[in-house]
């Protein structure tokens, strides 16, 4: 329930701080005197987007406040996962800086318009003229018969598995293209995975070949190069091996003679051993060293087969080609198992939509069970509003496809007059009837959805006498279970009210304000008066507006 409201800074309101009120509460003023900035104000602090247009000094900031007595209706929930501190009197704070930021505000945590958007839905039901509109819509249709028919979880567990639905629906579709795709490439990749598979590459294997062709590419020169160094240190008479042998033989006949003679003739020993064992290799290599034409000719074969790879797949190395490969083979497999995956998805897609179908059967027949009651409740009531001709047929169908409310066509049609046609309601009813029809659908609403307010902003267009006095006594009977603030223009419903404000604007200084006063009873009684007939109200009037709020001289 709405306890207090401040607003500073806002359009035309410099500084307002108004108290409100359980019940019925009447909300009266001319026509421009600024009711629609009341409503503007509330807006922003149930999660309307602000701009800068509504400061009414652009130095300064705006600021508006809404105390809400939240204690009976179960919200601590959303508080808890919101992340936010419950309070029993929640106070929420929107401010909106010169800069054009916005900032909001719940029990002085800091939060975000999507949170404030979902707590506000909880608390107040705004239904403007506009609303009006809504009753033909087969959204707002359906959310009236499933408020009756209690259909709130198990809309909420079908929404939940739709969304499921449609995401496997897509996987599904991408599973489809990616085969389609995969089909028309599957025999290029297969040939280019084979090809590479039967090369056998390994890792290396090119700059051995490489190394190789280079030895078997030059075995002449480097045979030449070998017999020459054999030569070199093998000939009896001048090669190496002589020479040092001798050399070693000199010094070890005087190696007794001391000690650093001894070292001189280890460390030549030591050359020589070093020589002969270079000797032995340098055979073992000159006899290994061999032209092989055959040889040469099938490395060459092979590595330009690993050129040529290396150059189809643009890669620079085997272990490109090997990546490649494993590339390859995983995509061959995909091609190979994809019709398995395809099935696997038909499959659980079959199973969801099973339980789809289960959930929205379940609504549709707590909708049929529903439907009943509501055309009852709303011929009673429209009865009372001087409708006890009119008659609804609502038409409930079954679909073959899901929607986001259940697979279900539903539609509302009305005939307004005895023995008239019944057809849609934008189509027969008048302005008046819409606007009766409405409030005999807020009326319903009002026992299943437990809103702590709602506010009514002249929905009593196009009504007068003793319907707009029939239209008091139902917002009277529903301000017994909650709390009802109606902004009108007629005086049968402003005097059914317990408290009655007063919008009007004030002219200062060349400058236009709106202000919201209480009304005392002898004001009220010239508010309804001049509400009657007018600016300076005859006697007549005047004792008319008492009979209508049970004053007595």
């Amino acid at each position: 329930m709405l306890t207090k409201l401040f607003i500073k800074n806002y359009a035309l309101i410099d500084t307002l701080d108004i108290d409100f009120k359980k019940d019925l509460s009447i909300i009266t003023g001319e026509t421009g005197a600024g009711k629609s900035i009341l409503l503007g104000a509330l807006g922003l602090v149930l999660g309307n987007r602000a701009d800068l247009s509504a400061l009414k000094n652009t130095a300064s900031k705006c600021i508006i406040e809404a105390e809400f007595d939240i204690q009976n209706y179960g919200l601590q929930k959303y508080f808890k996962n919101a992340d936010l501190d419950f309070e029993e009197q929640t106070i929420i704070r929107r401010e909106i800086l010169p800069s054009g930021k916005s900032r909001i505000f719940i029990n002085d945590t800091p939060t975000n318009l999507k949170v404030l958007q979902g707590l506000g839905t909880s608390l107040i039901d705004i239904h403007s003229q506009h609303q009006t509109s809504k009753l033909s819509d087969s959204d707002f249709q359906c959310m009236v018969v499933d408020a009756l028919a209690s259909n709130k979880k198990t809309l909420a567990s079908y929404e939940k598995s739709l969304s499921i639905y449609k995401i496997c629906k897509k996987e599904l579709q991408l599973l489809l293209d990616n085969q389609r795709e995969l089909s028309e490439k599957f025999e290029y990749n297969n040939h280019l995975f084979n090809e590479l598979e039967e090369a056998s590459l390994k890792q290396g294997e090119q700059e051995e070949i490489e190394a190789t062709l280079a030895i078997l590419n030059n075995s002449e020169d480097i045979k030449l190069h070998l017999s020459q160094a054999i030569s070199i240190t093998s000939t009896e008479e001048v090669g190496l091996q002589g020479t040092m042998h001798h050399l070693l033989s000199n010094l070890q006949k005087i190696s007794s003679f001391g000690s650093d003679y001894e070292d001189v003739s280890r460390r030549v020993e030591s050359i020589v051993i070093e020589l002969n064992d270079i000797v032995s290799e340098l055979e073992t290599l000159n006899e290994t060293v061999q032209y092989d034409p055959l040889e040469i000719e099938r490395l060459n074969g092979r590595l330009q087969l690993i050129y040529d790879l290396q150059k189809k797949h643009q890669v620079d190395s085997v272990l490109g080609l090997l990546e490649k490969l494993a590339s390859l083979s995983e995509l061959v497999g995909v091609s190979g198992n994809i019709s398995e995956r395809i099935d696997a998805k038909k499959d659980l897609l079959s199973e969801m939509e099973s339980h789809l179908d289960e959930l929205a059967t379940k609504i549709h027949d707590n909708r049929a069970v529903a439907i009943p009651k509501l055309t009852k409740q709303l011929h009673k009531v429209l009865a009372v509003l001087g409708m006890e001709n009119a008659q609804f047929n609502i038409v409930l169908e079954k679909m073959d496809h899901f929607t986001y409310n259940g697979k279900d066509a539903l539609e509302w049609l009305l005939s307004a007059n005895k023995g008239g046609n019944f057809g849609a309601l934008k189509k027969v009813a008048s302005g008046g009837e819409l606007s009766r029809v409405m409030l005999a659908v807020k009326v319903i609403l009002s026992k299943y959805t437990k809103l702590p307010t709602i506010i009514f902003d002249e929905i009593d267009t196009g009504v007068s006498g003793d319907i707009a006095n029939k239209m008091g006594e139902i917002m009277q009977v529903m301000s017994a279970n909650m709390q009802v603030i109606s902004i009108t223009h007629l005086p049968q419903i402003a005097s059914k009210g317990n408290q009655h404000y007063k919008v009007y604007k004030e002219v200062k200084n060349n400058v236009t304000k709106t202000h919201l006063k209480v009304l005392t009873t002898e004001e009220r009684i010239v508010e309804i008066a001049e509400m009657l007939e007018g600016k300076n109200a005859s006697e007549t009037a005047v004792k008319h507006a008492k009979q209508l709020l049970n004053v007595l001289d």
